[in-house]
């Protein structure tokens, strides 16, 4: 079989589990359904954030955490982030999701707050920095800009940098999120400043195990030169939206033990 044949075979199994897993039955397990709970674009965008920001562990867990942010935050979280005040941080304190405690809680509403009133947003700073085919430039510079605030150290790595070697799935997951198409219900596509064609695939244990069977990804670590490797042969199967893949790759790991 030549290459070009394994690669339209491939493509079209991949195709196939695109189809299977963005819909939205995939919702009802999944942390995205946080920010499905609101309709204004500030709100699913920041509560996408929050919520990528502590999307590692077990997915329950996620979730539960992420809607108790939401509550915390009134259920409201640009009006929060925009008309907060010290001491309403203090109802913050208490909040643990793993490592990201009420101190990391606090100083990302204190940062989102710079993001919107000084930045233009979320969507405006993201997009400064983007490259034609690749977010992971911008990732680093979003970074550098949202911990310019005074902050505790500690706080600093709940925001990978693909620039110091992170594959940064967390950022990269909120990105498709925001990014992509919202035709079948499951990510938002509010942000038309930018393209799925510049994103990059949450590159986690599952999805990354799933390349390497399928031949997408030779590199071990799962780190940023294996996100630039699989960017590339994802590049291959689908240029103007490779991230799509993403429900296929995680779908069959998770789901199916591939």
């Amino acid at each position: 079989m030549n290459n070009k044949l394994k690669r339209e075979t491939l493509r079209d199994f991949l195709d196939q589990k695109v189809k299977e897993y963005n819909r939205p039955e995939f919702l009802t397990s999944d942390p995205i359904q946080i920010p499905h709970a609101f309709t204004r674009k500030e709100d699913i965008e920041i509560s996408g954030f929050l919520t990528a920001t502590i999307a590692w562990g077990n997915r329950k867990s996620i979730i539960n955490n992420a809607r108790l942010m939401m509550e915390l935050l009134d259920n409201a979280p640009y009006q929060f982030v925009k008309e907060h005040s010290e001491s309403d941080l203090n109802a913050l304190k208490n909040f643990v999701h793993r490592t990201f405690n009420g101190i990391d809680f606090a100083y990302f509403i204190k940062a989102l707050q710079f993001i919107y009133t000084q930045q233009g947003g979320l969507e405006s700073v993201f997009n400064r920095y983007a490259e034609d085919a690749s977010m992971q430039n911008s990732i680093s510079r979003f970074k550098a800009l949202f911990f310019e605030l005074e902050h505790p150290g500690r706080t600093e790595k709940h925001i990978s940098d693909p620039s110091r070697g992170s594959a940064a799935k967390r950022i990269n997951m909120f990105l498709r999120w925001m990014v992509r198409d919202s035709n079948t219900g499951v990510d938002f596509g509010i942000w038309k400043s930018l393209s799925p064609a510049q994103l990059s695939c949450p590159l986690d244990v599952h999805s990354g195990n799933v390349a390497r069977k399928l031949g997408l990804l030779t590199r071990k670590q799962n780190d940023a030169k294996a996100v630039a490797e699989l960017d590339a042969n994802l590049r291959l199967l689908d240029p103007a939206d490779p991230v799509k893949y993403d429900f296929a790759l995680f779908g069959l790991g998770v789901f199916e033990k591939f």
